[in-house]
């Protein structure tokens, strides 16, 4: 056993009000869900801690995560489907939730709080913490349809999440807001975590990248430790594509939502986003940088309504 690291007792890079600030407590994370127990055991540090590189842990260790501090009743997703680091997922709801309050400093509460989110999957992660934490209610789309049937069961499932989540199928492959979002429907922010490489060999090239990182050698082949389908991990043009054309889509949807936003994995995407985002003529857009570990991520956030439409909704909204 190597000797023991010593850990800072606060993950001062995660938001101030993320529940994941502090070391997993795997004593109260197995109490909540017992079948976690089976996946823990110590590290060569002699830290009680779970393979990271075993999709089943992993799973197992997001399922109490969200039981624990999320009130999930129930919590599943299907073979090879994405399951994704719950802190980071974490931080970009509560920096939307940052950005919705602006410059008052009050966060807007409660289900008249509508957010979308594009491309749910089938884990459903962003509308059970931003449900919990804040009380919205979400739209929620998918293309796949695997997906869409995990996602309506989690809904469905669990008590907190029954009429809170409107789980819809996006039948388009290359729509965002088109066929999801009604004609009379407002809704206060989009939320979106694009597909990031260009293809499955760069999606596995990163993996291999990743692994032989934590692991120091070169792993005989990918491993995507957290699961994931093609549409989940890699699209044509890779997320720069995605985005721009989500960009470019939004502008139909300018007055039916407040903030649009969407992940940005890679720096390089930025500049030709802001180009574009100019292109459109938004009348506000920021940057808002999150750090998670050795990793800093980052969401753009852009809107199409003037600062007295911004007054207004608030006004007749929140």
């Amino acid at each position: 056993m190597q000797k023991k690291k010593d850990h800072p007792k606060v993950k001062s890079q995660l938001h101030p009000r993320s529940q994941h600030r502090e070391r997993y407590n795997f004593k109260e994370l197995i109490s909540s869900s017992p079948e976690l127990a089976a996946f823990v055991a110590p590290n060569k540090y002699g830290d009680e801690s779970v393979d990271f590189f075993n999709p089943e842990a992993v799973k197992a260790l997001n399922k109490a995560l969200l039981i624990h501090h999320y009130g999930l009743e129930f919590w599943d997703i299907p073979k090879h489907y994405l399951c994704p680091p719950i802190p980071g997922r974490a931080d970009y709801i509560h920096n939307v939730a940052d950005l919705l309050a602006g410059n008052s400093f009050e966060i807007p509460t409660g289900n008249h709080i509508n957010g979308l989110d594009i491309g749910v999957g089938a884990n459903c992660i962003y509308p059970i913490i931003g449900n919990h934490e804040y009380g919205w209610s979400f739209i929620a789309s998918d293309t796949d349809e695997i997906a869409i049937t995990s996602a309506k069961k989690i809904v469905e499932e669990n008590s907190s999440l029954k009429s809170q989540v409107d789980i819809r199928h996006q039948e388009q492959s290359n729509a965002f807001f088109k066929g999801i979002l009604k004609p009379d429907e407002k809704i206060d922010f989009s939320i979106c975590n694009p597909p990031f490489h260009s293809s499955l060999e760069d999606a596995q090239k990163a993996s291999l990248r990743k692994l032989k990182n934590l692991k120091g050698k070169r792993p005989s082949k990918a491993q995507l430790n957290f699961g994931g389908q093609q549409n989940e991990l890699w699209t044509k043009g890779g997320e720069a594509r995605f985005v721009k054309d989500m960009i470019y889509e939004s502008r139909n949807f300018a007055k039916q939502c407040f903030w649009f936003t969407s992940l940005i994995s890679k720096e390089l995407t930025l500049k030709p986003t802001y180009k574009i985002l100019q292109k459109v003529k938004t009348t506000e857009v920021k940057t808002i940088e999150m750090g998670q570990g050795q990793k800093i991520s980052r969401f753009i956030a852009w809107t199409f309504l003037t600062e007295q439409e911004q007054k207004n909704w608030m006004v007749e909204r929140w």
